[in-house]
């Protein structure tokens, strides 16, 4: 009964560590078009329980793209001003992935809960 009780902690964890990384690509998303965003990105950490935990959120330090648009008030006197460094195809196949890691979870989760039911079932007879 513990191993089902285990496998049910693992893949919460694993939920909650979706939940925010999906979090952090609808921010990103929001924000696609916010001069001088920065994308955040978060990596995970692995638990001695063999579940998993969200680390630290991490700012993208690569470039940010400058943008002409001279009648913007962010604009500089050349015309340009310092864009967001968020690529809408990258965050919306990671807002994927981490629905999908999400769903995998959820499902083991269920499963591990209906084991332990029908133990529970079996050990009432």
């Amino acid at each position: 009964m513990s191993d089902i009780l285990g496998s049910m902690g693992v893949s919460s964890t694993g939920m909650q560590a979706q939940a925010q990384r999906l979090r952090h690509a609808s921010e990103n998303l929001a924000n696609a078009d916010t001069p001088g965003y920065r994308r955040k990105t978060i990596a995970f950490k692995e638990l001695a329980d063999g579940g998993v935990e969200a680390g630290r959120v991490k700012l993208d330090r690569s470039e940010l793209p400058q943008v002409y648009a001279p009648g913007h008030p962010m604009a500089d006197a050349s015309g340009f001003y310092a864009g967001s460094n968020v690529d809408l195809v990258v965050e919306l196949a990671d807002a994927r992935e981490a629905q999908r890691s999400y769903e995998a979870n959820l499902k083991i989760f269920d499963q591990s809960r209906q084991m332990a039911l029908g133990l529970l079932e079996l050990l009432k007879r």
